[in-house]
């Protein structure tokens, strides 16, 4: 194929969607012609906006289905609801705040929020939600991993030299990701940081500044008073209002957009996809308000078809095709060889006075990669409403991708396995406590609680390269059908956070496609 596509677009059909839905809700919704459209990509973070701005450089017309609001930054600072004053924009459609581990839930309106939650049985996994993703709420970090790591958890097939001489660099200087200046580091703001970093290093640690997606000159304009405070003040759950966040809407999206060739559809809920020859796909979908309710049932179809809803729900589509035989060749591995990246949260008492809630997350890791029982990393992350001399920290590591994801037909959804007593769970547990039992001996600190792996920020896994897709994101059984997104990683980035993976494995698929 060239990498530039003739464009075309097609007459709008006349015939009504093949939607799953009773005819008591079609008396109720309109249900619009069925719309044609070269490529569809499902999902706007890090691997949807890759794919969206790679197809529409090449001139390929292309429409992307975001289930989120776009988030635009407004002048006075109040795009997003802060951690002390939460409201619906917190969370996706629920009566409640999402983050009860770590800030009390309160009851708010039902809005669709940026943070979402996919419940397990025992592990919680968050998500992004809007366009932009799990970009509008991640920390920024953009971390790579080392060689040595990376090949414990992916094939040989993926070239680590060819990730790091082209894609790795490629997705920094679009996101414009760097190091923590000096001078912003030094300030009272990053106090925590600094003090942990110390500690580290004091207990025979290795530490470093991790390259970060801020826009630093925005942050020096938080401290002078010229912006509104978000960085510097710990607001990075449910979004930041000053701009300084470099997430996918302010570049790969916006790019994409630019092209001319790439109309990204908010507030867009894909409701199922399904073959709908041998050559195209159809897209079901609900296009809803800011409330939730359904305004109207539409359908798309396309010739080419990018998943890219996140691990949860991009597994979850491909599981609920699957299920109901609207892509029948998909094999058995959909929905495995899933895992939480090793992720975990713990407090750590000091008697130093660690401004907790203040400052970006991951400024500074601890590397921690010879750990005589597993490598791991540790990175200081700011906590709403943690008392002074208490120091927040998430820790990675490897899992092993013995989650799952099955289709639940009873209640038309997934179901999500993890199990936090496995072997290698527990191996990962033992690391952590030796590492801080390392700096607690070297500091006179202590855990306030053992390390919770609960929670996790970063699920990965569920339709992984060489097991359900191709090593460039190819559904097994089907041609013009790709996975760019967290799907793709078995289970952990190798002690990493996985936006950066997540980026450079999605643009290595569409380098691939084009070419």
């Amino acid at each position: 194929m060239s990498r530039v596509l003739n464009r075309r677009r097609f007459l709008q059909s006349s015939l009504a969607a093949a939607l799953s839905i009773g005819a008591s809700k079609l008396r109720a919704v309109a249900v619009d012609p069925v719309e044609h459209v070269e490529a569809i990509v499902i999902g706007s973070g890090f691997g949807g906006a890759v794919a969206s701005l790679r197809l529409g450089e090449a001139g390929i017309e292309t429409i992307v289905l975001e289930r989120g609001r776009r988030w635009d930054i407004t002048g006075s600072g109040d795009t997003f609801c802060t951690n002390e004053q939460l409201d619906g924009r917190s969370t996706w459609l629920s009566p409640v705040t999402v983050l009860p581990n770590l800030v009390p839930a309160v009851g708010i309106n039902v809005y669709t929020g940026v943070l979402d939650v996919k419940k397990g049985n025992s592990i919680n996994a968050y998500r992004g939600a809007g366009v932009g993703g799990g970009s509008l709420v991640y920390g920024a970090i953009t971390y790579q991993p080392t060689e040595e790591l990376f090949y414990r958890v992916f094939p040989r097939t993926i070239d680590y030299s060819e990730l790091d001489g082209i894609y790795y660099p490629r997705v920094r200087s679009i996101l414009k990701a760097s190091e923590i200046p000096d001078d912003i580091l030094q300030t009272n703001y990053f106090l925590g940081s600094r003090i942990f970093q110390q500690q580290a290093l004091k207990a025979g640690l290795r530490t470093r500044k991790v390259d970060v997606a801020f826009d630093w000159d925005i942050v020096r304009q938080e401290i002078s008073g010229q912006k509104v405070a978000s960085v510097i003040t710990g607001q990075y759950f449910y979004g930041n209002n000053s701009g300084a966040k470099n997430s996918v809407d302010h570049n790969y999206l916006k790019m994409a957009e630019a092209t001319g060739h790439v109309e990204i559809r908010p507030l867009h809920v894909v409701t199922s996809i399904l073959e709908d020859d041998q050559e195209h796909y159809r897209v079901n979908y609900n296009q809803i308000n800011e409330h939730g309710e359904v305004l109207a049932q539409k359908s798309v179809v396309g010739r080419y078809l990018f998943l890219a809803a996140g691990s949860i729900g991009t597994t979850e589509l491909l599981l609920q095709a699957k299920a109901n035989r609207t892509l029948p060749r998909l094999n058995n591995q959909v929905g495995k060889f899933w895992g939480p990246n090793s992720d975990s949260t713990t407090l750590i008492v000091s008697h130093e006075k660690t401004n907790p809630t203040l400052g970006a997350p991951g400024v500074i890791a601890v590397e921690h990669l010879d750990n005589p029982i597993a490598p791991l990393i540790l990175e200081p992350i700011p906590i709403p409403f943690s008392p002074q001399g208490i120091q927040a920290v998430l820790g990675q590591a490897i899992s092993k991708p013995e989650g799952y994801l099955t289709y639940n037909t009873s209640t038309q959804s997934t179901d999500l396995f993890w199990s936090t007593n496995s072997t290698d769970s527990q191996k990962n547990a033992q690391a952590l406590q030796h590492t801080y039992q390392l700096l607690n001996s070297a500091n006179g600190t202590t855990l306030a609680q053992p390390p919770n792996s609960s929670i996790t920020a970063h699920p990965l896994g569920g339709a992984v390269i060489e097991q359900a897709c191709s090593s460039y994101g190819q559904v097994y059984g089907y041609r013009n059908l790709f996975v760019v997104d967290g799907a793709l990683i078995p289970g952990s980035t190798a002690c990493t956070n996985p936006s950066l993976t997540i980026a450079a494995l999605a643009e290595r698929c569409m380098d691939r496609f084009l070419n």
